[in-house]
């Protein structure tokens, strides 16, 4: 893992904070991904922070209970306040941002900030983005970096600006990404180093110490993962597909049906056994559960039939009879 620290022209603040004043920060975030920041921020003795802004409660499983964001969940269990605007340009939302009079708002995993609001902070809006932008600029950075089979990715900070991801950015942090990540696993290794680099850019913008650079180099997009995307087309190539599943695993999960039951993929690797039919499922001399591609063959670890729990491929094996040379579709 290495740091990047960059420089460039003074930031265009109004003030700087003295060093022996508290900063004044108001968090926006919704996931798990954005609690370490949080929690971070919270235990510093530097940084006060009078406010947390999260997404609305929505109903969740199926009896449509109404859950809270992780985001909220700890805000609140530390007494601090927290707005859930429906709509982000909503004045009375606006006029209590003012009130609390940041110095800088830490965003983490949230929305796409009106113009409106990220102007409100003294010395601006700090980004955290789950990736080494430009690269991988858009909603799924991690995902995607899994999909296309990066073997680096990282953390960015960045003041936020009119167009999405494109801001100047502050600081980066790397990390190489192990060939047994999924997007779970990774997702925890930068949210760790995310809260580390997120904080220390907070504080050293507080100090003027910290100067935002245009983003340069080759630029990518990671858009928001669809649907289409999870149905998995068994004549790509096993690597295409390995990467897919690793970038989609544990959620939402890259599926293909069984007959008319949705089968999900956690865990995969790429074998060098051939075989002759995309998609047509081989059971090995060892009892291994092996499906064709449109180049080489994809070793099944952990799949989950429609209805039934995540498992083992002996265990999916063991509990269902299946006919050698049956097809996913």
């Amino acid at each position: 893992m290495s740091k990047l620290r960059l420089t460039g022209p003074r930031l265009p603040v109004k003030s700087q904070v003295a060093q022996s004043d508290r900063l004044n920060v108001i968090f926006m975030g919704t996931s798990e991904f954005a609690v370490p920041c949080l929690l971070k921020l919270l235990d510093n003795k530097n940084i006060n922070l009078p406010v947390v802004v999260t997404v609305p409660d929505k109903p969740a499983g199926r009896s449509l209970e109404m859950s809270e964001s992780p985001v909220k969940t700890v805000a609140r269990s530390r007494g601090i306040p927290v707005l859930q605007p429906d709509d982000l340009r909503d004045p009375f939302f606006l006029r209590a941002i003012q009130g609390y009079n940041p110095d800088i708002a830490a965003v983490v995993a949230f929305r796409i900030l009106p113009t409106e609001l990220f102007t409100i902070p003294k010395m601006g809006c700090i980004n955290l983005h789950a990736s080494l932008l430009p690269e991988l600029r858009g909603a799924a950075p991690i995902q995607w970096a899994l999909i296309r089979g990066y073997k680096e990715t990282g953390v960015s900070t960045f003041l936020i600006e009119r167009k999405v991801d494109t801001g100047g950015l502050l600081a980066q942090s790397s990390i190489q990404i192990d060939e047994e990540d999924d997007a779970g696993s990774l997702s925890y290794k930068l949210s760790s180093l995310g809260a580390h680099l997120l904080f220390e850019t907070v504080l050293q913008v507080g100090n003027g110490e910290l100067m935002p650079q245009v983003q340069r180099g080759p630029t990518s997009l990671a858009p928001k993962i669809t649907k289409e995307l999870c149905k998995i087309d068994w004549t790509d190539t096993a690597t295409t597909i390995h990467y897919l599943i690793r970038g989609l695993s544990p959620h939402p999960a890259a599926h293909s049906f069984l007959g008319d039951k949705i089968v999900k993929f956690f865990r995969t690797s790429v074998s060098g056994i051939h075989t002759e039919n995309p998609g047509q499922i081989t059971i090995t001399a060892d009892g291994s559960l092996l499906v064709g591609t449109g180049k080489g063959s994809l070793l099944i670890e952990e799949l989950q039939l429609e209805g039934k729990k995540r498992m083992t491929s002996s265990e999916f094996l063991h509990g269902k009879a299946i006919q050698v040379g049956t097809v996913l579709h």
